[in-house]
């Protein structure tokens, strides 16, 4: 179905605090629109609002046609304990929704209740809308996807491994492929990126890419969104500006470059107009102001000739300060660009460790038909060591082994003494639940009074507003800038990072390489 995405004027955000106003976006088929923008700017509440999750402050989002299959896919990962990979996917893809939408109509038709609609009708719709979505063959087109991935392994068995079970990376690839057996007439991805491997990445571009519906993605992914954009909707938090720029990425770059450099020009001459006019009127009052004085001294009193070409002389000044306020008061303002928040911090140190910070030795870990090992690995202070590997190798396992949270099925693990560990890891577990920000931080630092605390996460960008909503109300890059605060706040000496890039944002740049660091395949720097 060719689909169409409209949204106008569009604000969005809380109650209390509005995060963007006047989105104008039409996004119709072959378009792949980025929204880019710092943690916290309203990306991931926009593609809510577009999906029809959330309603907008102001304005309206509309579909033409109205019966578009519009497919929202969130950056967190739903997981229902008990559910399984493949029913996972079902739902992800829409499919179970449709299914559950039929039946009930299909009940209705059976039985048809008086004074009701016509049930005819609504099974019809519902019916329509069961086959838009794949729903009637996904059984048959799941298995190649899946095996296409390589998932359908003896660890990852679809009708029975839950979603519970997998790992990070794996649940990415599941999410991929839910994506990948989705009929989705629009598409609506948020940090569709995170997690994924190289392949996956090269596969969700390409899936990208051949889409022939309207695309909107959120993603601080700098290579994939060059790779893949054909827009870019910049909602920019420092100056509270929503703007849309034409071509791709590197376009958007270029543009926003010339267009923050003529905003900077544009005050600048503003300013130095301004203030040119007033150190001028300033002059013409003083003149004024020594002219009467000069007057009323030098004048005799007889003199009236003289005292009359003084006053008028002093009138005559007046009347230029007067104009030359007029001209102050009639140049058009020119609003001071915001400078952009820089997030800068150390990481506390504690006292050294031992000079062994882990050891494994033939170390086995066995889950489910999955089997890490036999590792043996040394890890002395000092090093830095990147863990790579495709999803679902146990990379975050073999990171739990070394940490002494898993112990070996077979062989032996220890840790060194006076091991002081620092980490982000890939769920951001210490910020989650329904407690206040404020509060989950100071059960982490106990000894932080609490204006302590809220200055050091408003230097990460957690400001008053942030620290009073839950936890689980923050953004997930929000979370990890509190993890990051959580860093500088507790010393540590052994440094672990579990996907530290995912939900970040950064800079724009022109530079979109893409870079390997501990257990990710790029980031965004």
């Amino acid at each position: 179905m060719t689909a169409t995405l409209v949204a106008k004027d569009v604000a969005g955000g809380f109650a209390h605090r509005t995060l963007f106003e006047g989105v104008d976006l039409t996004v119709a088929p072959g378009d792949v629109v980025g929204v880019v923008g710092a943690n916290g700017a309203g990306k991931s509440t926009l593609l809510r609002i577009l999906a029809g999750e959330l309603e907008p402050l102001a304005g309206t989002v509309s579909v033409a046609p109205a019966d578009a299959f519009v497919g929202w896919l969130p950056q967190e990962h739903e997981r229902i304990p008990g559910e399984t990979t493949a029913a996972y996917i079902a739902r992800r893809a829409g499919c179970t929704q449709a299914t559950a939408a039929m039946e009930a109509a299909a009940a209705a038709l059976a039985d048809p209740a008086p004074g009701q609609p016509d049930p005819a009708e609504a099974y019809a719709v519902a019916l329509d809308h069961w086959l838009a979505t794949g729903a009637a063959d996904l059984d048959e087109r799941l298995p190649a996807v899946l095996a296409d991935l390589g998932l359908d392994t003896d660890a990852v068995r679809p009708d029975t491994t839950e979603m519970t079970a997998l790992s990070g990376g794996q649940a990415a690839r599941v999410g991929l492929a839910a994506l990948l057996v989705s009929r989705f007439d629009i598409v609506l991805l948020d940090e569709p990126t995170n997690d994924l491997d190289l392949d996956g990445l090269e596969r969700l571009e390409r899936f990208v890419g051949e889409l022939r519906g309207p695309v909107v993605l959120v993603s601080h992914d700098r290579e994939f969104l060059a790779r893949t954009v054909t827009r870019v909707l910049e909602l920019d938090l420092a100056q509270n500006t929503t703007t849309v720029y034409g071509g791709g990425y590197e376009s958007y770059l270029e543009e926003r470059e010339v267009a923050r450099r003529h905003r900077r020009e544009e005050y600048e001459e503003f300013a130095e107009r301004k203030a040119d006019l007033v150190a001028r009127a300033r002059t013409q009052r003083e003149w004024s102001s020594q002219g009467v004085r000069n007057a009323i001294r030098k004048a005799p009193d007889n003199d009236k000739i003289r005292r009359r070409a003084a006053t008028e002389s002093s009138e005559k000044q007046a009347q230029k300060v007067r104009q030359m306020e007029s001209r102050i008061a009639r140049l058009e303002e020119v609003v001071e660009p915001r400078k952009e928040w820089t997030l800068q911090f150390t990481i506390g140190a504690a006292p050294r460790s031992s000079s062994v910070v882990a050891t494994l030795d033939n170390a086995v870990v066995r889950q489910g038909d999955f089997v890490l090992g036999p590792v043996s690995l040394q890890v002395a202070a000092g090093e830095r060591i990147g863990i790579t590997g495709p999803n679902g190798a146990g990379k975050s396992t073999l990171l739990r082994l070394l940490l002494g949270r898993r112990q070996p099925d077979e062989g032996r693990a220890s840790i060194g003494s006076s091991v002081a560990i620092g980490e982000i890891d890939q769920a951001r577990a210490e910020f989650t639940g329904s407690e206040r920000l404020v509060d989950r931080f100071e059960q982490r630092v106990p000894d932080w009074p609490t204006a302590d605390v809220r200055t050091l996460l408003a230097k990460f960008g957690l400001g008053a507003d942030h620290v009073e909503r839950a936890v689980d109300d923050l953004s997930p890059g929000e979370r990890t800038r509190a993890g990051l605060a959580l860093l500088q706040a507790r010393g540590t000496n052994v440094l672990v990072l579990d996907e530290p890039t995912n939900h970040l944002d950064c800079p724009p740049s022109n530079n979109s390489s893409r870079l390997s660091t501990a257990t990710t395949g790029r980031c965004c720097w």
